[in-house]
C-alpha cells in the first residue's frame, strides 16, 4: 500500500479481482448441497461492539474502532519437543495443504472485504467494502458475483498490484510441497490455541526473486490432523528503488469444514503503515469467508474387481 502523497491520484482504486476466490479452476458440474462447519478450532473473533455488522470493524457514528490484538487470545509457546520428528510434520502438513487446495476448488462461498483508514482519535476516516459470492457456471467454471460494492471513501493510501496479490494469495497462505523449497522453516515450540494443541513454525523466504511475493511470519499446525489452522505474518518481496510502500501484518484463522479440512474463515489486519516519505496511516482490514457449500462431488477411481454374474 502506497502513501497517496507520492501519487498523482489520491483515490483508492479497488478492482473486483481484489478478493477473487483462491485457486480458480474448472470442476465437474453437479448439484449443490450445503454443509455445516464443525464448531471447533480457532474461531474468528466476533465483530466489535457497536459495529454495523461488518467483520471486525467499528462504526464511525457510534465510536472509535475497537482494537483487538492477537495477545488477547494467545497462550504461551513452550519449547516442548514435538511428538513427531519435525521433518515429518512439515511433510505431512504440506501434503494436506495440497489436498486442501484441490478440495476448496469444489466449494462455493461468500466473501466480505472491509478496509478502513483510521484517524488519530481512533475513528474511521475512509472505508471500502465489497461482498461477493464465489460461484460456478453450469459448465463448472468459477466466477465472482459482486453483491455489494459501495463507492470507496479512502483517500490517504492507494492499492497497488502487490497488495492485490497479497490479499488474494499470501493472506490465506497455502504451503504445498511445491512451495516448501522457497522457505526456511524453523520449529519454535508448542502452543495451545483455544482448545487445540499446535506446533508453531517460523517461516522466512530463502531468496527474494523479481515479480514474486512471499509470506514471512509464523504458522500454527494442529498436532493431530497435521493441518495449518492459523497464520500470522506479512507479504514481502523485492521493492523498486523509488517505491515507497508498506505492507501490514495480518492474521488468518481457519475452521474445520466437514471434519476433513481446515478452511480460512477470517482474516484481519490492525496495523500502522509506515512510509519513508509520507505520513503513517493506521488501517483495519477484515475478510470473512462464509457459507461454504460443496459444488459437485469428488470422484475417486479405485482398482477394478471382477463381479460374479451369478451372485446378486
Amino acid at each position: 500500500m502506497t502513501s497517496a502523497e507520492n501519487l498523482a491520484s489520491t483515490t483508492l482504486v479497488i478492482r473486483h479481482r481484489l478478493i477473487l476466490g483462491l485457486f480458480l479452476s474448472c470442476t465437474l458440474a453437479a448439484s449443490v448441497s450445503p454443509i455445516r462447519a464443525q464448531q471447533q478450532g480457532p474461531l474468528p473473533p466476533p465483530p466489535a461492539s457497536g459495529s454495523s455488522g461488518s467483520p471486525g470493524m467499528g462504526n464511525s457514528s457510534t465510536g472509535p474502532v475497537v482494537e483487538r490484538t492477537a495477545a488477547h487470545t494467545e497462550s504461551t509457546i513452550t519449547n516442548e519437543p514435538p511428538a513427531t520428528p519435525v521433518d515429518q510434520i512439515i511433510q505431512k502438513f504440506s501434503q494436506h495443504e495440497s489436498e486442501f487446495r484441490k478440495e476448496r476448488d469444489n466449494y462455493t462461498y461468500t466473501q466480505t472485504f472491509v478496509m478502513q483508514t483510521v484517524d488519530l482519535d481512533g475513528y474511521p476516516d475512509g472505508e471500502y467494502r465489497m461482498t461477493s459470492d464465489i460461484l460456478f457456471t453450469p459448465d463448472g467454471k468459477r466466477y465472482e458475483k459482486v453483491i455489494e460494492a459501495p463507492a470507496s471513501s479512502i483517500q490517504r493510501i492507494t492499492m497497488e498490484q502487490q497488495d492485490f496479490d497479497d490479499i488474494e494469495k499470501i493472506w490465506p497462505l497455502v504451503l504445498t510441497p511445491e512451495e516448501l523449497p522457497k522457505y526456511d522453516i524453523k520449529y519454535i515450540g508448542r502452543e495451545q490455541v483455544d482448545e487445540l494443541g499446535t506446533y508453531v513454525f517460523d517461516i522466512d523466504p530463502k531468496k527474494l526473486e523479481k515479480n514474486q511475493r512471499y509470506f514471512q511470519g509464523r504458522i500454527w499446525v494442529e498436532d493431530r490432523d497435521m493441518q495449518i489452522v492459523k497464520t500470522r505474518g506479512k507479504g514481502t518481496g523485492l521493492m523498486k528503488k523509488k517505491q515507497d510502500s508498506a505492507f501490514p501484518l495480518f492474521e488468518t484463522f481457519r475452521e474445520n469444514i466437514e471434519g476433513h479440512f481446515w478452511f480460512p474463515t477470517y482474516t484481519r489486519s490492525e496495523d500502522t503503515l509506515r512510509f519513508k516519505t509520507g505520513p503513517d496511516v493506521r488501517i483495519h482490514v477484515a475478510v470473512r469467508y462464509t457459507n461454504y457449500k460443496r459444488f459437485g462431488s469428488t470422484i475417486k477411481i479405485g482398482t477394478a474387481t471382477q463381479v460374479d454374474p451369478e451372485k446378486p
